[in-house]
């Protein structure tokens, strides 16, 4: 166990799927090294990520290549802004979230993690035109059933399915060839359970995606990994990890590894964290945390941190 010697406090970063209209404009329009950290992300994606997040190119916000940089752009911008006084005790990052949370903590260096996230975007955009596959969110059904569904419509169909996020107990989300998914989802709606597909260009984090997985794995081992100065806790295994060769294995994994993100908060909620600040665009992962903390005696509280408005906010967090 990784003891919250710091205070209460974890920081958690989302992932793609928070994407949204001006993310980040208000804080990089008014802080220089903010506003560095988009230019150095749209040099290394090559893309015009300011145009297509702050004027809404709706189309574009949804390619992977694009929202990987965008959404850790504006986590780590709005990072740097937090109070020093915060006693922030733990890190963790929704999938591409997770390298926002390396960053934060000293992990990797700001420009390697933009370098691996466009690469990682770019790899996984492509996978996705290669190789046809979609996500699936089955909704209202917990894990054994989701499971079973699983393992029935990969049998049925002798194609690649997996839960590939854990979100909460009554959120998973599967992921593999279409066929696969698309039986998953009728034999969902027959356990009445409610199948969402979602706006993604490939079926991320299952097997579909070892070929990109190697080359980014490949990355990154030409970068410098160090010991985090705030443990992370990562989504492949729920844990916290301080070694930053394991870390760099961990994370060469990550990519056809499932997101145990519910896992990964009851491991936190373990280690003595009990204030969650989500630093990044919307407030998905905090919306999660009533379902991943229900029943949790003691006291708990979430806050979603997206703006300069909400930065000024933090007077009022305590750990």
């Amino acid at each position: 166990m990784v003891e919250a010697q710091r205070g209460t406090i974890g920081v958690v970063f989302p992932g793609q799927g928070s994407q949204e209209t001006g993310m980040g404009r208000d804080v990089a329009e008014n802080d220089r090294y903010a506003s560095e950290i988009w230019e150095l992300a749209e040099k290394r994606s090559g893309a015009p990520l300011r145009e297509i997040f702050w004027e809404g190119d709706r189309e574009a916000m949804t390619e992977t290549r694009y929202q990987q940089p965008a959404l850790v752009a504006v986590s780590l911008t709005l990072w740097q802004r937090l109070p020093s006084r915060l006693p922030v005790a733990a890190l963790a990052g929704h999938s591409v979230g997770e390298y926002a949370a390396l960053a934060a903590a000293g992990v990797l260096a700001v420009p390697d993690v933009i370098d691996l996230v466009c690469l990682r975007g770019r790899l996984m955009f492509e996978a996705g035109q290669s190789r046809a596959g979609k996500m699936a969110a089955l909704l209202k059904l917990d894990q054994s059933a989701v499971q079973e569904i699983v393992d029935e419509a990969a049998a049925s169909t002798a194609e690649e399915l997996c839960i590939a996020n854990y979100n909460t107990p009554a959120q998973l989300v599967v992921s593999g060839s279409e066929e696969a998914v698309d039986l998953a989802m009728a034999k969902a709606k027959e356990r009445r359970g409610r199948p969402v597909q979602l706006p993604v260009s490939g079926a991320f984090h299952s097997k579909i995606m070892e070929e990109p997985a190697r080359e980014l794995a490949a990355a990154m081992d030409s970068v410098d990994w160090h010991r985090p100065g705030i443990p992370v806790y990562f989504n492949v295994n729920a844990s916290a990890e301080t070694d930053p060769d394991r870390i760099k294995a961990i994370m060469q994994r990550q990519m056809i590894s499932p997101v145990k993100w519910s896992q990964t908060v009851e491991t936190m909620w373990q280690d003595g964290v009990r204030t969650w600040i989500e630093v990044g665009s919307k407030d998905v992962l905090t919306k999660m945390m009533r379902y991943n903390l229900a029943g949790k005696d003691g006291g708990w509280q979430a806050w979603s941190i997206g703006s300069l408005e909400a930065l000024e906010q933090t007077a009022d967090i305590s750990g």
